[in-house]
Parts: C-alpha cells; sequence; structure tokens
C-alpha cells in the first residue's frame, strides 16, 4: 500500500512539473489582454477625391503631438477609457504617418481627453466635413485616443460630409 501512494505522488508530482513547464511557453507566444504590446492594423485613409494610404501598421498607445493640438498622452486610459494603455486608432495614424512620411493634425480637447482629427495628407474637412474613425467598419463610439484595438483591426479615417 504504502508502495502505490508513493507510486501516484510520484505520478502526481511529475505530471504537475510537466504542466508547469509548458504553461509559460504557451502563455508567453500571446501578449495578455489589455496590455500596450505593438500589434499590427490595417490602416486606410479615404479622403473626398479617394484613396489617400492604405497599409498594415504596427502600433502601440503612445504620446501624440501634433502641429495645432499639442503633446498629449493617446494609450486608450484617455477619459478613464481603458484601466490601462492600449493601442488606439489615433496612435496608429501618428505612426503611419511618420513611418511612411505624411502629415496629420489634429485640435485637443480637453473636455474629452481627445483629438479631433482635422487634416490628414493636407485634407481638411473644414466646416462642412470631418474624418470619421472606423474599426473593422463600425464607427467608434469614442475618441481614436479612447478606442482599444486589438491584432488585425482594420481602422479607417474617412473624410464624410455632413
Amino acid at each position: 500500500m504504502r508502495r502505490t501512494t508513493a507510486h501516484r505522488a510520484l505520478l502526481a508530482t511529475t505530471a504537475l512539473g510537466l504542466a508547469l513547464t509548458s504553461a509559460p511557453a504557451v502563455a508567453a507566444t500571446q501578449p495578455a489582454a489589455g496590455t500596450n504590446a505593438p500589434i499590427g492594423v490595417t490602416l486606410t485613409v479615404q479622403g473626398p477625391d479617394g484613396l489617400l494610404y492604405r497599409g498594415r501598421i504596427r502600433t502601440k498607445g503612445h504620446e501624440v503631438t501634433t502641429a495645432t493640438g499639442g503633446t498629449h498622452t493617446c494609450d486608450g486610459t484617455n477619459g478613464g477609457a481603458n484601466p490601462g494603455a492600449v493601442p488606439t486608432p489615433t496612435a496608429a495614424l501618428d505612426d503611419a504617418a511618420r513611418k511612411r512620411h505624411f502629415t496629420w493634425d489634429g485640435t485637443w480637447y480637453a473636455s474629452f481627453d481627445d483629438y479631433s482629427v482635422d487634416t490628414i495628407k493636407n485634407v481638411s474637412g473644414g466646416g462642412t466635413a470631418y474624418w470619421n474613425i472606423s474599426v473593422n467598419g463600425t464607427p467608434t463610439p469614442v475618441g481614436g485616443c479612447q478606442f482599444k484595438l486589438n491584432p488585425g483591426d482594420r481602422v479607417a479615417f474617412t473624410w464624410t460630409t455632413f
């Protein structure tokens, strides 16, 4: 009886040890949900006269600087939207602009804790249009610095008339 109990204990310890040594390898391959790990998204900018930009971009939430709006955090914590930093649509636009050498500008609204994108590639909305932000074909219910992106999302900034 003693030998059987010892044998079972040895088997259980071995199985637990194998499970514990293989679990971290699986967990390490995927970023934890809600983290600010860089992710890949597809960004499209559609102006009034056609496509201005389309491409894959790696992004994460970060500080953004515009000529009009200054430097502000744009990492999903804006307005208390997320408990921690996450990748966002406006951060993706900013990363694409820096990496692909095009300009964009936005006004900072402290009351919303977010930017309003005013100009992309010298195309302004003005008084009759605005830059609409959508993710996977659905307009975002919050600002571009508040919306959490997931790997593989399709982000679009579309010039939209009133």
